[in-house]
Formats: structure tokens, C-alpha cells, sequence
């Protein structure tokens, strides 16, 4: 008790103490060591069972199902990191309360909140780490995984194949009474899209007053040099507006000015996983251009929750602490027991919530932080009543 004290007495005003470099001396092991188990086990039950069906049964060369499991490694990191976090600051402070170390330090005028600190600034930090890599290292990584798999697979075939592109473009007209009508603008529909060519292409165009068009063609392809589409081998369609019969024009080529958000969502259009925020948020627009409501819901609940993510790990970080600082004698096992009980229950009511959100019984932002508020108050709940 007197080493603590005059530890205490000599560091109260340096910003990192002495004791906050053994708490930390003592939380980091744990941490590493939760990182390395949880995104072991996470990426063993997603990935290598897969991997190695595919090995067995597809032919999928070792040495690509090996780069694909690195590529699918940073996901499962990201994922640990919070469960990591927990398990740290809950098996650590409840072993010093278990050894009497926190008495000590409480008989030494050091509060609950002063040593719960120590944590909450460490899970801060692993807050940052947690948004690098879910928006710099996974989303690239996990495309990269689909690309190797899709071209082990499909060798033959370009990597970016979409099929049923789909993209419908609005206005709006106002009417006598000032209101103001939705009604369909143009209406672009592809067979698919194999990197290069779009190909068994619909266009249904009503853009210009007095002139409807409907383009069937073979196949189109950007071309950005002009910014305008090369349609190939189709046939042009003129309707007058009360729906009678105009022209019809057979075409070898013919370049139409059409916007190329066609091209843009076949291109862009990667799993939620393998875009970051930047990226999210542009889909998150042409989706609004295409008026998909279902995908535009899901794709803003998506956004909040990579946002809301990175910071379970304070919340976590807050909940392990207090939980560690209850005077009680548990070991190592009952400590990792309680961890996995804590995060079975917050991921249970993150999906929960994220599917109220995406069934609009929630708001997306609503849906994707509220098992942070949740647990936030349940830490802050358990810290108080330690304190006194």
C-alpha cells in the first residue's frame, strides 16, 4: 500500500502515471491475445470451411485459398477488436480486485473513475485503430477476396459481371393545384454487363416533351470520350404522345446522350462489406437516382452502423471496468464466460435493432447506435454504483 501511495503521490500530475503504464502493461497482453483468438475463430467458422469445400469439391488452388483467407482476415480483426477490448478490461481489473490491487489503490485516494480512465483512454485508442481498418483495410480486402475468388472461378470471364442492371430516372411535374407528381423520366434496363459491353439493352425514354422513344439494342458501351452511349445492332422506336405510332429506325450503331449512372451502378455495385464510407454514401445516391427504397433503407442503416462500430469498443471498454472493479474473487474462465455472454447479447440486439431500422420501425441512425446508448448507460450504471 505505501509503494502505491507514494507511486500515486509523485505521478498525480503527470498525464500517463505510473500506474497507468502498469494498468496498460496489464491490459495490452490480454488485448493482443483477444484479437488473435476471436479473429481466429471468426474467420475459421466463416472462411476456411468454405475455402476448403471449395478446395475439395471446385478445384480452387491452395495457394489462391490461402490469399483468400489473409484478404478475409482484416474483417474479422475489426470485429475482434471490440470483443478484445472487453475481455481485456474485464479479465484484468477483475483479477487486481481479486488480489486486492484496487483496494490498495482506493486506500490510496485513487478513485473508481480515476482507474476505470486508464481503460476508457485505451479503448479511445482502439476506437481509431477499429475506424482505420473497417474503412481503409477491410472493404478493400474483402473486395480483393471476391475478385480472387471470381477469377480462380472464371478465369475466362472479365472480374466485374453484373446481371439485370436496373435503373429507373424520375421527375418531377407540377400540377395545377402546386403540387408536384412523380412520374418515370427514362427507364434503362440491360440483359448484363461483363466489364466491357452492356448487352440486351431496353430504353424506354420519355425525357422530352412531345417525344417518346424506345431503344432495343444488342449491346452499348460508354463512350467517354464524347460522353455519349454507342448503341449497336438496334432499333429506335418514336412514339407521339397519345401513344400512336411515329418512326422506326434500324441502326448498326447510333450514339445516344443518355447519362452513364447505368454504367456507374454496374460498376460500383460491390457487397456492403467491401465498400467504405466514401464509398457507401455514393452508392447511397445513385440508389436514390434509381428509387430503389428498400436498398436506399438498408444502405443508410449500413452507413450508420460502420460508423457506430469503432465505438463499441469504448463502450466495451467502459463495461469490462466496472464490471472488473465489483470486489469479487472469479478467475480467468468465469471472467472470458461473462465476456462471451456480454458480447452474444449486444450483437443479438445490434441485429436486432439494424433489422428494426431496415424495417423502418426504427431510423437508421437510430437502429445502428442505440445497443451502443444501451450499453453505454448499463457501464455508467455499474461504474457509479462501484464508486459508491
Amino acid at each position: 500500500m505505501a509503494a502505491y501511495k507514494s507511486f500515486y503521490t509523485l505521478n498525480s500530475l503527470l498525464p500517463f502515471s505510473i500506474m497507468d503504464r502498469y494498468l496498460a502493461s496489464e491490459l495490452l497482453p490480454t488485448f493482443l491475445f483477444g484479437v488473435g483468438a476471436f479473429s481466429s475463430i471468426g474467420v475459421t467458422i466463416d472462411s476456411v470451411f468454405d475455402l476448403v469445400r471449395k478446395i475439395v469439391e471446385s478445384g480452387l488452388p491452395i495457394g489462391v485459398a490461402f490469399k483468400v483467407f489473409l484478404l478475409k482476415f482484416p474483417n474479422f480483426i475489426v470485429l475482434a477488436f471490440p470483443m478484445a477490448t472487453l475481455l481485456s478490461t474485464l479479465m484484468t481489473y477483475s483479477r487486481l480486485s481479486s488480489e486486492s490491487e484496487l483496494i490498495a489503490l482506493r486506500g490510496c485516494g485513487v478513485s473508481v473513475y480515476r482507474m476505470v480512465l486508464t481503460a476508457v483512454v485505451m479503448s479511445f485508442l482502439v476506437t481509431g485503430m477499429t475506424f482505420i481498418f473497417n474503412e481503409q483495410i477491410a472493404p478493400a480486402a474483402n473486395y480483393q477476396a471476391s475478385v480472387t475468388l471470381d477469377r480462380a472461378f472464371k478465369s475466362d470471364k472479365p472480374t466485374f459481371k453484373q446481371e439485370n442492371i436496373f435503373y429507373p430516372e424520375y421527375r418531377y411535374i407540377e400540377q395545377k393545384d402546386g403540387s408536384k407528381e412523380k412520374i418515370l423520366s427514362r427507364l434503362f434496363y440491360a440483359d448484363k454487363f461483363d466489364g466491357k459491353l452492356m448487352k440486351g439493352l431496353t430504353i424506354i425514354d420519355r425525357s422530352q416533351k412531345g417525344l417518346n422513344q424506345i431503344v432495343v439494342a444488342e449491346s452499348a458501351q460508354w463512350n467517354p470520350s464524347q460522353n455519349v452511349w454507342d448503341f449497336y445492332n438496334g432499333t429506335i422506336y418514336l412514339v407521339a404522345p397519345d401513344r400512336s405510332y411515329r418512326n422506326i429506325l434500324r441502326f448498326e450503331k447510333q450514339q445516344l446522350q443518355l447519362p452513364r449512372t447505368a454504367l456507374d451502378m454496374a460498376q460500383r455495385s460491390r457487397d456492403y462489406g467491401e465498400m467504405n464510407i466514401a464509398q457507401s454514401l455514393e452508392q447511397l445516391e445513385l440508389e436514390r437516382l434509381g428509387g430503389d427504397e428498400q436498398k436506399i433503407r438498408k444502405l443508410e442503416v449500413r452507413i450508420q452502423q460502420k460508423i457506430s462500430l469503432p465505438f463499441v469498443c469504448v463502450v466495451f471498454g467502459l463495461v469490462g471496468s466496472a464490471m472488473g472493479t465489483i470486489p469479487q474473487r472469479t478467475g480467468r474462465a468465469t471472467s472470458f464466460g461473462v465476456s462471451v455472454i456480454i458480447i452474444f447479447t449486444y450483437y443479438l440486439f445490434y441485429f436486432i435493432t439494424g433489422a428494426l431500422a431496415q424495417a423502418e420501425i426504427l431510423s437508421p441512425f437510430l437502429g445502428a447506435w442505440l445497443p451502443n446508448f444501451v450499453f453505454l448507460g448499463i457501464g455508467i450504471f455499474l461504474l457509479r454504483r462501484v464508486a459508491n
